[in-house]
């Protein structure tokens, strides 16, 4: 049929088949800004266009429907490359991070203001309603109306977006427009779903329905007849090949427990066979001609039940090491089944998978017995924490094609480097062969560390020679992603009368769920994120991790510390509460301060020995004492309902700065031969701003305006090596490394100048807007530039530097809630929230903020109400972002505020610390403490559901 309407105030006319979706016929006509983000539920809002001028969403919409309707989407807002005034503004208000459904907020407030000039905060939040943002927290979105409002009246209006730092600095400390911020705000072609070509081969996986069982045999004779259909692959023709999906530096202490296609699955959702065929319909029909049958096993569930002495073994493999192999490796091995394959360990990492022992480590600092001989108190907890799910926007993709006899891989991912060394593996090919270029990331949250279906895309391309695109569906990324670690942390406290700690203990137990990767790291970064928050002379851990039949977990943000940190905080705050003592006076008395020595870091070196580190920088002291102000610390607050309680409480948070003595970052800046520059960076921006810092920190070096210098990121042939963006390492190595090559071109430029103008070398310096004087003269960037490049000029000049670190550099932060508790139904309401982070110098100022008020909403989520909830089978019955429940802008707390806490770091650029990862690990223990400040009784548990509450009250009979 015919289908007439109106698109971006243009009258089409276009051939359509019944049951086509809007957003197909739209893409088919040239608009790449409408996105799916959950199946085409219409949920998170990134399907949204304006129909007649009134939002709705196209997935929601057959193209039928739009006949004899004005279809207009954000490329029909402005036929101008400039922004708009609205995409200007939220820009500008830093809340334009991934970006993958910016388009769809654009219209979304681009309606608002048609209707309401002049908006307040509900009627923002009325009209945001329907978006899902998972980066920013919403917070920024009441900058970015009121910037649209007033700049319609006065193009010149302007509001504090967030403090300036570094009064000695041009351009870092200072807000400025992120560099990528246009193309997503206009929805331009910059994810892997714009790279796809016409005729490329649709992958589809088929999954296992059970949570543990073998493939007794499997045929696919009817799928691979079917016309349209390219290749099947399962476990009978792939490589048997072992490898774990964690990007992590190698050699990587995750275990090699991965097959592409495994003869064992270990979980509902697990790869049984994939298709790659001519379409998408194809495929599936193809999958559903595909014959398996199982024996199926006894699933294994929780820490519990893998851990009993009877329980069923999900990894029967033989045992490998590749150095440090235990010398009774042979028993081990005696009771290996083949068709479980095989395990390869890097090097020992405590494991015993014929026990369901994924990894475990001890370490302890003093003589803990005797600490908690000294002690008046001890108090010992235990607390519980859930499964929660990344749940970024835009679900895992990827899109390989072959260029000449090398395979190019567009890869929504947050380590390229590490997807070209393991896709390399598992086809048995050199990585010269392969190109892996990082895309826009539409959100990863640490879920796009690991490398989930880029080799089995790869694969079929490289066997095929075709081009081929495989995107997770919504539920498949629940199921067949990864998630939080569950853990069970029990921690014991002593102290004297006087609130002084005499001994700490924290035994740690995860689960790793159906593989191992980063199941030694997870754990043990929980470790060394929240023990050393306080000193103590006595102090010791231990951390066991152990396989189940759960979903998948991995890399989140926060990285295993969330959890550990929400045990520990809550158990000083139950230790406050035994002794009789205010909270921050007991936190107070025995915090870490700048100039300390963390000993206990020795015993926490991530599968290598650690290193006591001093803290060089540490901003505690004036959060805690600012926060404090701020939420009027020790004043009891009132309700006038009599079934409302209202509390406080806080938490101090630590992270890292990336990994010392592991990670890597390397950069190239380039003179180019009209005086601007170029950045090469390894490093992978997944809409942090860290393209935009690399900018500013070059800037900043070579005394030029940031307009000048561009930056090319995550492109595995044209970028030096990084080792990703991963354990909160951007800032302080990707920035470092480009400090570092500026600083190289800048020497080399005036280098290059003294002899140009002929005078002393010492004699030379930069002077801003691209100046160079010397005693002899001056000249300037464009004229150096073209000198160099002429026929008989010396070359290009290029700085290249390496940035490593044997320092560490903490970031800290105190986050304080005000919760109201309704005892009647056991409701919690995050009334206050408010976040101080210490980053050092905050090169981003607006764009920390968004990534903080982002991690604050997202731990919100995982301490009040985020759970994937498995039946008894390990099947996942709330796969889908609606009935999973994430949190929206409905959900903000009524004040929420982000400040930053500036302290002088020796070791980052500029003094610059991470900040993004740390702000997800203070809002559990803080609304844990407020609950118990409000109704009297302490929540162990995540998430904190009124159930649960109301068990603790007593109101309803614990479970039986």
């Amino acid at each position: 049929m015919i289908l007439e309407f109106t698109l971006n105030n243009r009258e089409r006319s276009v051939s359509i088949e019944p049951g086509d979706k809007l957003p197909h016929t739209l893409k088919s006509l040239g608009i790449s800004s409408v996105r799916n983000s959950d199946d085409g539920w219409g949920f998170a809002g990134s399907d949204t266009v304006l129909v007649n001028g009134v939002p709705m969403n196209a997935n929601l919409m057959l193209s039928a429907q739009a006949a004899g309707k004005a279809i207009t989407t954000v490329e029909g807002l402005s036929d101008s490359p400039e922004m708009t005034v609205i995409q200007a503004s939220m820009v500008d208000a830093g809340v334009v991070q991934s970006g993958y459904n910016a388009p769809a907020a654009v219209l979304m407030i681009h309606d608002l203001l048609r209707r309401i000039p002049e908006p307040g905060r509900e009627d923002i939040d009325d009209a945001l309603s329907s978006l899902y943002n998972r980066a920013t927290g919403y917070k920024q979105f009441y900058n970015a109306v009121d910037l649209a409002v007033g700049r319609m009246k006065d193009p010149e209006y302007s509001i504090k977006l967030a403090d300036s730092f570094r009064e000695d600095l041009d351009f870092v400390g200072k807000s400025m427009r992120k560099v990528d911020g246009r193309k997503l705000v206009k929805g331009e072609r910059v994810f892997v779903e714009d790279r796809v070509e016409t005729g490329s081969l649709i992958v589809k996986m088929l999954r296992s329905p059970h949570a543990s069982a073998y493939i007794t045999s499997i045929d696919v004779s009817a799928a691979e007849a079917l016309p349209g259909v390219e290749i099947v692959l399962t476990h009978e023709n792939t490589p048997d090949v072992y490898f774990t999906p964690a990007g992590q530096t190698f050699p990587e202490p995750s275990p090699y427990d991965r097959r592409m296609f495994p003869k064992k699955v270990c979980h509902v959702g697990d790869r049984v066979a994939a298709v790659a065929a001519e379409s998408e319909e194809l495929a599936l029909k193809a999958l559903s001609l595909i014959k398996v049958e199982y024996d199926v096993q006894p699933p294994v569930l929780s820490i519990d039940k893998a851990e009993a002495p009877d329980a069923p073994i999900i990894h029967k493999s033989e045992i490998v090491y590749e150095v440090g192999a235990p010398d009774n490796l042979d028993d081990m091995n005696k009771n290996a089944d083949p068709r479980d394959g095989r395990i390869e360990y890097q090097f020992p990492i405590g494991a015993d998978p014929h026990r369901n022992k994924a990894a475990s480590v001890s370490g302890s600092i003093g003589d803990v017995e005797k600490g908690f001989a000294e002690a008046d108190v001890i108090l010992e907890r235990t607390y519980r924490t859930s499964q929660v799910q990344c749940t970024p926007l835009e679900p895992h993709v990827v899109y390989t094609k072959m260029d000449g006899d090398r395979l190019v891989i567009h890869a929504s991912t947050q380590v390229p480097w590490h997807v070209r060394r393991i896709v390399a593996r598992n086809l048995g090919i050199s990585e010269n062969l392969i190109k892996v270029i990082k895309e826009r990331v539409g959100g990863g949250y640490g879920s796009k560390q690991e490398i989930l279906l880029e080799e089995v895309c790869a694969y079929v391309t490289w066997k095929t020679g075709k081009p081929a695109y495989f995107r997770y569906t919504r539920e498949e990324d629940f199921t067949a992603s990864v998630t939080r670690f569950p853990m069970k942390v029990r921690v014991k406290l002593g102290a004297r009368k006087d609130g002084t700690f005499t001994a700490m203990y924290m035994d740690l137990k995860a689960n790793t769920g159906p593989y191992g990767n980063h199941c030694l790291t997870v754990p043990m970064n929980g470790c060394s994120k929240s023990l050393p928050l306080y000193l103590c002379d006595n102090i010791s851990f231990d951390v066991n991790v152990f396989y189940s039949n759960i979903l998948p977990t991995g890399a989140y943000q926060g990285y295993g510390a969330p959890k550990a940190n929400f045990a520990l905080q809550t158990a000083v705050g139950e230790l406050a509460a035994e002794l009789g003592m205010d909270l921050m006076d007991l936190v107070q008395k025995n915090r870490v301060h700048s100039g300390d020595m963390l000993e206990i870091l020795k015993c926490l070196g991530e599968g290598r020995e650690g290193e006591a580190a001093e803290i060089e920088s540490c901003g505690l002291g004036p959060a805690l004492e600012q926060g404090a102000e701020m939420i009027r610390w020790g004043e009891k607050a009132e309700s006038a309902d009599p079934d409302i309680r209202i509390g406080k409480g806080f938490a101090m948070v630590q992270q890292g700065s990336g990994l010392p003595g592991l990670d890597q970052s390397n950069a190239i800046v380039r003179l180019m031969t009209d005086g601007s520059v170029m950045i090469l960076t390894g490093g992978a921006d997944l809409g942090t701003g860290l393209d935009t810092l690399c900018v500013k920190v070059a800037a900043e070096v070579l005394r030029m305006d940031p307009s000048r210098i561009s930056v090319l990121s995550g492109d595995t042939d044209a970028t030096p090596y990084d080792t990703g963006a991963f354990a909160s390492s951007g800032s302080y190595f990707s920035g470092g490394a480009v400090k570092n090559a500026a600083e190289d071109l800048k020497r080399r430029i005036l280098e290059a100048s003294a002899q140009f103008l002929g005078c002393d070398a010492d004699s030379v310096r930069l002077e801003r807007d691209e100046r160079i004087i010397g005693s002899a003269g001056e000249t300037d960037f464009r004229s150096l530039a073209h000198a160099m490049a002429a026929g008989d000029g010396p070359g290009q000049l290029i700085g290249q530097a390496v940035f490593t670190s044997d320092k560490a550099s903490f970031p800290y932060g105190a986050h304080f809630a005000q919760v109201a508790v309704n005892i009647r139904t056991g409701a919690v309401k995050v009334q206050k929230y408010y976040a101080l982070q210490d980053c050092g110098t905050p090169i981003n100022p607006e764009l920390a903020e968004g990534q903080v008020y982002g991690a604050v909403l997202k731990s919100i989520g995982h301490s009040l109400y985020e759970e994937l909830i498995l039946d008894g089978t390990g099947r996942c019955v709330n796969a889908n972002l609606r009935d999973y429940g994430v949190p929206m802008i409905g959900d903000l707390p009524e004040e929420f505020e982000v400040k930053l806490v500036q302290t002088d770091d020796p070791y980052g650029p500029y003094g610059a610390k991470s900040v993004s990862e740390i702000a997800v690990n203070g809002a559990a223990p803080a609304i844990a403490n407020a609950i118990y400040d409000a109704a009297g009784v302490w929540i162990r548990e995540w998430p904190m559901s009124p159930e649960k509450v109301l068990r603790a009250l007593g109101t309803i009979q614990e479970k039986l």
